[in-house]
């Protein structure tokens, strides 16, 4: 039953690998010791069964039994609370809940993700809570509640206290509010929960408060047993950090930064920085005003990306932390007047304890706000109330200001920013990563980062001192036809030194268009030619666009668009402008629009018929697997952090062979099923058996089978999707376009730059991505981005040689290729047309082209051309050929056809 309820809760909430391992090990504490649940026990005999599952668990520093779960911060506490309440209501009948929050913050936090129909709310996808929802108690209200409603309907009830406010009660000796006598049952709402028989005391952040005097009030509530969460399972003392002696489990920083669950800090300076050659006040100024730079640019990255992903956009923010309340006054006055032209007045707040009453109202609400596009703060000035639960994913530069050591620094400005906005990494490393500008502590941090028992390893981003064009702005560029026809400016293109030296300006083609009226019937125009790329018997290419009888139906269907606005358009408006001749503009841009395209057809290949699946057999690597029995208990030591976790143990049912161990962890996989695999899954776990007993006694390999089965499942699993096979009666390939529209290209570019020509050298490669390229004739698209100087190179070879040639955008072609167990799109570095053939071609580093994910991004390119080569020839147009180019082989001297040679072909 119990098993269930965890795969369910599990399911329904999705819980992270770290979350899901946690739940698991709440289970498996029950299971061992099932005494938790009942007030008749002993409590050091469950210490000593509990001991003996974790090995980390040495005492529960409490007069009732308390486990301690260690989630590195941006892995998901608040949710885990959730998955625990579900999970100890529904497989344990347990309705009475008591949750701490350290401060107001985590309290208001807390109680919002509590409450159903609240964005973040915890419970969201168990269904048992959709209709009977969870009564929320706070220490606000609680003493306005029925008690006695709702129990006899097994009502859920989460009390949720401030622990602060219970301190800052109990000083001097007086007893809390809650404790107070209050006539409620005839006795105070305290008394009330202490006798409760089914209370779980869940603690968030414990180790703010592990030692305060309202923590000893909380022991007389008596609960069945305490939950402890915190990212930090340590108390500072004076003589260092003292740890935990509770923690069952331990998922540190270093953890979730390699499984990408959080962003991946950087620390930021300025190139050749010498803080001794300048004034405190300087260095100050110098790290805001980089931090905003790092933070504009930042912005636009994000803007760019959500734009190419069609995901929701992100607001970033930068947080700047200040010495005392006196010192953030002064920062804010200093950003939103003196700092860049006070462009930031009334884009920021000051968060500290200097405020009170509304202002402390007005600050927490704007606070709360600051994940929404629509909230106007940028930045963020603190001081000290935001130590954790504020639990943001817009985070993206840290600018400390205040005096603290590196590893301190390290520890309390990441946790506030590790949050990822999407939840998880994007593999772009802007959108991935949070700066921490800190110029004059930048080799401290680092040599702390690459200390043995540092928490992290940081990345390093070196800044080039400011110079007036850094400021990023995200460009859009529209296919050349829009240029062409007049319909969007066409870019200013300077040909010379540099971009900022008097050089000659490219002229740029005339527009076929100039009058408002012929423009808006060009616009009609285009539209309607998108209607005709799913018409393919009509229309099969772009060519066939210009046939008299499509360009019938075009005009037909332009004019009836046109209709509402003719009296503007179909007259002359004075008699200087001639009237429009509809048909001579449906011509004109039809035939630029083919001119300026290539035929890319929309290419799916299905299968037909039966579909069947299945694993090849195969030879186990066992090469890397030793693990070893529950009594030589294991600590592993992080490469990359040096940070140490322990194997625990994980019990379950004695199986009749010791294959049924990984057999039945196997079919848990929504890919396996029994009845097809059986042999193979036998014939796997036989494999592993067999080794296991290599060097292992029976009763050994028994223990790690019973305690690793789901670990050595995981390994055979991964292994099998290697060997995975799909087989269908037959394939088909169907096309459903036979040319599809170009996507325009979203680029960051540094505002104010005039595009370069492309053939101008280029003397910093390192800025290529950075910079846009213009001046073609030959390109269809008026602006390029290039990812290298070889890329640059290659377009100026195909300026010459190709009729016609581009960059595609993101989506364009819709190519997947296999790598591992995802199936990423594969964007292709140029498309070029000749008089023979249309080329699709790679460049990359010669050291690179072997590598797995060149050659699976090959292969799916080489199968496309090939689909794409037989449609052409049903519609008798050009055959597709998919070059893989080597870098150095890039050269001005080589004509285009010499390229032919690196044909990738079947």
């Amino acid at each position: 039953m119990s098993a269930r309820v965890q795969n369910h809760i599990t399911g329904r909430l999705s819980l992270r690998p770290p979350q899901a391992e946690s739940l698991a090990k709440l289970k498996q504490a029950l299971d061992a010791a099932p005494e938790l649940l009942g007030h008749e026990r002993d409590v050091s005999a469950i210490l000593s069964t509990l001991k003996a599952e974790f090995g980390t668990l040495e005492d529960f520093e409490r007069e009732f039994p308390s486990l301690c779960f260690a989630l590195a911060t941006g892995v998901g506490k608040t949710r885990l609370m959730g998955a625990f309440i579900a999970y100890l209501h529904l497989a344990h009948g347990i309705n009475n809940f008591f949750v701490l929050a350290p401060n107001l913050t985590i309290y208001n936090k807390l109680i919002t993700d509590f409450t159903p129909n609240t964005a973040k709310y915890v419970f969201k996808g168990i269904g048992e809570f959709a209709i009977n929802a969870p009564r929320v108690i706070t220490g606000d209200n609680y003493d306005q509640q029925n008690i006695t409603g709702g129990e006899m309907f097994g009502e859920v009830r989460i009390n949720i206290f401030n622990i602060s406010k219970i301190n800052s009660e109990v000083r001097g000796g007086k007893e809390p509010r809650i404790k107070r006598m209050k006539e409620v049952l005839g006795d105070s709402y305290f008394n009330y929960l202490a006798q409760l028989p089914d209370l779980v005391l869940l603690m968030d952040e414990s180790h703010r408060y592990r030692a305060s005097a309202g923590v000893r009030s909380i022991n007389e509530l008596q609960p069945l047993f305490g939950l402890e969460v915190t990212a930090t399972p340590f108390v500072e003392s004076s003589r260092g950090p003292v740890p935990f002696k509770n923690v069952v489990m331990d998922y540190p920083l270093a953890r979730a930064m390699e499984d990408g669950f959080v962003k991946e800090p950087a620390v930021v300076t300025q190139r050749n920085f010498d803080a001794k050659a300048h004034t405190p006040e300087e260095i100050e100024k110098t790290k805001l005003e980089d931090g905003v730079r790092l933070h504009e640019t930042t912005k636009v990255e994000l803007l760019t990306y959500a734009r190419e992903n069609g995901v929701k956009p992100v607001k970033p923010f930068m947080l700047v932390i200040a010495r005392d309340t006196t010192h953030a006054a002064q920062l804010k006055s200093l950003i939103e007047e003196r700092l860049y032209e006070g462009r930031y007045q009334g884009k920021v707040i000051q968060v500290d304890s200097s405020r009170t009453g509304a202002e402390e109202e007005e600050m927490i609400t704007r606070l709360l706000a600051v994940e929404s596009v629509d909230e106007p703060t940028e930045i963020v000035i603190h001081v000290n109330m935001l130590k954790e639960g504020w639990d943001v994913t817009n985070l993206y530069t840290i600018v400390p200001l205040r005096a603290a050591n590196a590893r301190t620094l390290i520890e309390q400005s990441i946790g506030r920013g590790l949050r990822l906005p999407y939840g998880k990494r994007t593999g772009v490393a802007s959108v991935d990563r949070l700066n921490i500008v800190a110029h004059d502590k930048f080799q401290e941090i680092i040599d702390e980062a690459n200390r043995g028992d540092s928490p992290i390893r940081l990345k390093q981003v070196i800044l080039d001192a400011p110079s007036a064009d850094d400021k990023k702005v995200s460009v859009q560029v529209e296919s050349g036809a829009a240029a062409r026809l007049g319909l969007t400016e066409a870019p200013v293109v300077i040909r010379g030194a540099s971009a900022t030296d008097s050089g000659a300006e490219v002229p740029a083609p005339k527009p076929v268009f100039t009058t408002e009226a012929e423009k808006q019937a060009a616009r009609v125009v285009m539209d309607v030619i998108g209607k005709y790329e799913v018409k393919r018997d009509l229309v099969p290419s772009s060519s066939a666009l210009l046939k008299p009888e499509v360009q019938n139906e075009i005009l037909a269907d332009v004019a009836e668009r046109l209709k509402p606005l003719q009296g503007e358009l179909l007259t002359g408006v004075d008699e200087s402008v001639p009237a429009l001749d509809l048909s001579a503009v449906v011509a004109k841009t039809t035939e630029i629009v083919v001119q300026q395209t290539i035929d890319i057809p929309r290419i799916a290949v299905v299968p037909t018929g039966e579909v069947t699946t299945g694993f090849h057999a195969f030879k186990l690597d066992v090469s890397q697997l030793h693990l070893q029995p529950g009594q030589r208990e294991i600590v592993g030591q992080m490469l990359r952090t040096n940070e140490q976790f322990t194997l625990a143990a994980e019990v379950g049912l004695k199986e009749q062979r010791p294959e049924d161990y990984i057999v039945h962890a196997l079919v848990d996989f929504d890919d396996i099923d029994y009845f097809t695999h059986a042999d193979l899954l036998y014939d796997l776990a036989g494999q592993m058996v067999q080794h296991l007993r290599s060097y292992l006694s029976e009763d050994e390999a028994i223990s790690v089978l019973d305690r690793d089965r789901r670990l050595i499942a995981r390994e055979i699993h991964a292994q099998m999707m290697a060997h995975f096979w799909e087989e269908a009666t037959e394939y088909e390939v169907q096309v459903s376009r036979g040319f599809t529209e170009l996507k325009p290209c979203n680029y960051t570019a540094t505002a104010g730059q005039t595009a370069h020509h492309f053939r101008e050298t280029v003397t910093e490669t390192s800025r290529i991505k950075q910079m846009l390229f213009g001046g073609f004739a030959r390109c269809l698209y008026p602006l390029q981005k290039f990812d290298s100087d070889t890329e640059r190179r290659f377009a100026i070879i195909l300026e010459r040689d190709a009729l016609k040639w581009f960059k595609p955008a993101k989506g364009q072609f819709q190519i997947y290729y296999k790598l591992g167990t995802e199936q990423p799109e594969y964007i292709p570095d140029f498309v070029a047309e000749t008089d023979a053939t249309i080329l699709m071609v790679e460049t990359k580093a010669r050291a690179d082209i072997n590598t797995q994910e060149v050659q699976a991004k090959a292969a799916a390119a080489m199968r496309w051309c090939n689909h794409a080569s037989d449609h052409a020839v049903s519609v008798g147009t050009k055959p597709w050929k998919y070059l893989l180019v080597p870098h150095d082989e890039v050269s001005e001297s080589k004509r285009l056809a010499d390229y032919l040679r690196f044909e990738v072909k079947a």
